[in-house]
């Protein structure tokens, strides 16, 4: 039984997914990754920062979706789990069979929408009011899924009628109910904890969800939930639109990266001190409280 359970079922760039039966447990790793590949440095923390982080929001968004936590204790999980490698990281999530689409919802213009506005006044084939600055808040969120591509492969950007197609094949005669659905909670997602993050000082410029269906077919949020690895957060202060904005995520990571293209994805000490410094901010302005207290 030991040896089962110590074996991933699941194993992406940064976490690992283990069968516990009933359940799932999900493992947020130290492990980061940058342009598709993961570093050879781990990033101490970083995975609990994570997990805690997901389980703040989950809670707090309760009341518009249910969520897959069931606990964050190792002491509810089995014994494999009960040592310091696990705790703090691991979460024990109800089992779902996932929605093959990444809800990514923009509230802000930047990264790659930013270019294709450039080129075409159009984000993911939405067409966006003329004359928007990088970094500007639009007029209301858009919505702007993505296909979910396997490890080493992009996620493709699609529109909410191809969203509607893809759903279809995945659960015929529910792909019209899943697409609106997935889109509304997305949204409704967003403009809480964007409305809630900005109390903080803290500016969510896009974020991306992922939803799965339990057992009645009732749709569940999953994966992750607002953390700096699946959304850009920026600090409130010092905001200005026309530029560039600092961010609280792998910024230093992808920049150093750039800067150096021999490092053979090899960090030096000190971008793994100010990338872990920045998650445990983001984590202690959001939260509230002080990371491991």
């Amino acid at each position: 039984m030991e040896e089962r359970q110590m074996k991933p079922m699941k194993e992406g760039k940064v976490r690992e997914v283990y069968d516990n039966g009933d359940s799932i447990i999900m493992v947020a790793t130290d492990r980061i990754s940058a342009f598709d590949v993961i570093l050879k440095n781990k990033i101490v923390d970083k995975g609990a920062i994570l997990t805690q982080m997901s389980k703040f929001w989950f809670d707090y968004t309760k009341d518009i979706v249910p969520n897959h936590m069931i606990s964050v204790d190792v002491k509810d999980m089995p014994e494999f789990f009960q040592n310091k490698e696990y705790e703090g990281k691991s979460m024990m999530c109800k089992k779902l069979q996932m929605i093959p689409i990444e809800c990514i919802v923009r509230g802000y213009i930047t990264g790659s929408g930013w270019a294709s506005y450039q080129e075409n006044g159009t984000v993911c084939g939405i067409t966006l009011p003329v004359g928007l600055q990088e970094s500007e808040k639009l007029p209301e969120p858009i919505y702007t899924p993505s296909t979910k591509a396997e490890i080493g492969l992009h996620d493709e950007n699609i529109s909410y009628e191809q969203s509607v197609e893809v759903l279809e094949k995945a659960f015929p005669g529910k792909g019209e109910e899943y697409a609106s659905k997935i889109k509304e909670y997305t949204l409704a997602l967003y403009k809480k904890c964007a409305d809630y993050a900005l109390t903080k000082g803290i500016i969510i410029a896009d974020t991306k969800f992922e939803f799965g269906l339990d057992e009645d077919g009732n749709v569940v949020l999953a994966d992750e939930m607002l953390t700096p690895d699946s959304s850009r957060f920026w600090p409130l202060e010092g905001y200005q639109a026309g530029q560039g904005q600092p961010s609280f995520d792998k910024q230093f990571v992808r920049n150093w990266l750039k800067a150096n293209p021999d490092s053979d994805y090899l960090l030096p000490q000190d971008v793994i001190d100010k990338t872990i410094a920045k998650y445990k901010e983001a984590f202690e302005m959001l939260t509230g409280k002080k990371f491991g207290a």
